[in-house]
Order: C-alpha cells, then structure tokens, then sequence
C-alpha cells in the first residue's frame, strides 16, 4: 500500500461523508426542526417588537 492508495481511499471515504451529510441535511424529517430553526430571528423580533408595544 503507497500513498496514491491512501489517497484513493480518503477521496471514497470524503465522497461517502459528503453524500451522507447531503441524505441527512435533505431528508423530510429533519424539515421541521430545520424550518423551525430558520424562523427563530424572527421570533426574537417579534418578541422583543411585543414588549416594546406593551410599554
């Protein structure tokens, strides 16, 4: 085994991580928590926004 193998394998190895990352980030379950996630600032606006107005 020399380099060249070494380099073959971490390139397969990086490609599966890659895909696997790209299954889990895009799957349907994790919508939800991701969605939720995305619309936190916006809470916080909102939030701080209805404190202000009950002042």
């Amino acid at each position: 085994m020399d380099i060249n193998d070494l380099r073959s394998l971490s390139t397969v190895f990086m490609a599966v991580a890659f895909t696997g990352i790209l299954l889990w980030a895009y799957s349907s379950k994790r919508k939800k928590p991701f969605d939720e996630a995305a619309n936190l600032p916006f809470e916080e606006d909102s939030a701080a926004a209805e404190k202000k107005n009950q002042e």
